[in-house]
């Protein structure tokens, strides 16, 4: 039975909603600033927001879309929807089917603290600026295929958006930035996705504090320019912790990636069907003109692979511990992976430091020609310690005139820098160390 209670004149109405009433003609019929209460129990059917009020429910209230369109269409400014369970939406992602679907004309629309379950489109939000989405959780489909699940927060040309406090799973990604300029992602914990956080052809957003786990890459950085990327986390991610393509004036500092495995993660092959998967902690494909600093790359297959004309970075006080392989360089001009006489920690360096003043006083250089000839031909790998390697090595080493270009650091750091005190990853002190003590 519907009752409406009048707070007074001068106030905004509450309005409580039973599954009985027919909710979609009380949000009709409800005036800007009116709060509408569902109370315990399932509303079927697709609704529209076309008022700006504060939609909210008592715990057990669900909006249910019959499997097919949005469950939640909102068309008005400064809406509020917090408190509900919202599932069942449709899967037609031509049609941008969606949990909740915030259109052009809903700028500053706050989606806060509902649960989301459904394959399409957890969150859309079409143009709309000033969205807040804030504290949901959204679970996607997982009997479906990756590729036919929406994504879990979709923001496609907005301005002024932030999604904080998020978890997401099971949907294709779990949150992706189109065409969007000056938006925040603060605190979401992403897992179980193709991609954690997915940006294409956006500027100047800002991606902190996030954490990214069990996807097939967690930040997929992509077409896009001066983005801030601060204090993230990677974790047992299997293809890429971050992947960087065609990334430009950008800042990627004090993030922490450790165990991006492809065998640690054999899940994640069945579940997508792809053979191969990387196992690359940083991957940068002709990105130019970015400020590395101060991130953790730790215990997965590759700590570093820079390929496709990526110059000009600055890569300085980063910590390489422990990967199989901590560097994978494919370009023609040397780089020297240092600035202001500060380099990189790197695990498996064996120089020395004879004036104690943390700095190795010779380079560390990763990779040389024979290095370049297994990347080129991955089939001679198993010649790898066979005379003939070792009798090419030793050539380079004798005649530097045959030394290829290559990355360099010239100015490595004997310790792991302090912002990683208190890491899972605990490195071995390497062999200058242990000489030195």
């Amino acid at each position: 039975m519907l009752s409406t209670v009048f707070l007074s004149s001068a106030q905004a109405d509450t309005i409580n909603v039973s599954p009985s009433d027919d909710l979609q003609t009380v949000l009709d019929k409800a005036q800007d600033g009116d709060q509408v209460v569902l109370a315990q129990g399932v509303y079927y059917g697709n609704f529209i927001l076309s008022k700006t009020v504060e939609l909210t429910g008592s715990e057990g209230a669900v909006l249910d879309g019959n499997k097919k369109g949005h469950v939640l269409q909102v068309d008005s400014t400064d809406s509020y929807i917090h408190n509900l369970r919202i599932q069942n939406w449709g899967v037609d992602l031509t049609t941008l089917d969606s949990g909740v679907f915030v259109s052009r004309g809903a700028a500053n629309t706050r989606v806060e603290n509902n649960y989301l379950q459904g394959g399409g489109f957890g969150i859309w939000v079409d143009a709309a600026a000033g969205t807040q989405i804030v504290a949901n959780k959204i679970e996607g489909d997982p009997s479906m295929r990756s590729s036919d699940r929406g994504n879990g927060i979709h923001l496609y040309n907005v301005t002024g958006t932030s999604a904080r406090n998020n978890e997401v799973w099971h949907t294709r990604d779990g949150i992706y930035i189109d065409t969007s300029n000056k938006n925040e992602m603060i605190g979401n914990y992403l897992h179980d996705l193709r991609y954690g956080v997915h940006y294409m052809y956006s500027y100047h957003n800002l991606v902190k504090d996030n954490v990214t786990e069990s996807t097939r890459t967690g930040y997929a950085l992509m077409q896009s320019k001066y983005l801030t990327v601060v204090g993230n986390r990677s974790k047992n991610d299997a293809n890429y912790g971050i992947l960087m393509n065609y990334i430009t004036d950008s800042t990627v500092r004090d993030n922490r990636v450790e165990g991006v495995q492809n065998n640690r993660n054999p899940h994640m092959q069945q579940k997508t069907n792809l053979a191969g998967l990387e196992g690359k902690a940083l991957f940068i494909y002709n990105s130019l003109f970015n400020d590395i600093r101060d991130n953790l790359f730790a215990e997965s297959d590759m700590g570093i692979h820079l390929t496709a004309g990526s110059e000009d970075n600055v890569l300085s006080g980063n910590a390489f511990i422990s990967n199989k392989e901590q560097v994978k360089y494919v370009a023609t001009r040397p780089q020297d992976w240092s600035k202001d006489g500060v380099g990189n920690f790197w695990s498996d360096y064996l120089g020395w430091d004879m004036d104690s003043d943390g700095i190795g006083d010779v380079e560390y250089e990763p990779n040389d020609s024979v290095d370049r000839l297994l990347w080129k031909f991955p089939s001679a790998k198993l010649l790898l310690n066979s005379p003939a390697v070792e009798t090419l090595r030793w050539v380079q080493r004798q005649f530097p005139v045959l030394k290829s270009e290559g990355v360099v650091d010239s100015y490595p750091l004997m310790t792991v820098p302090e912002a990683f005190y208190g890491s899972a990853v605990q490195p071995e002190p390497n062999s200058a160390q242990l000489v030195e003590n």
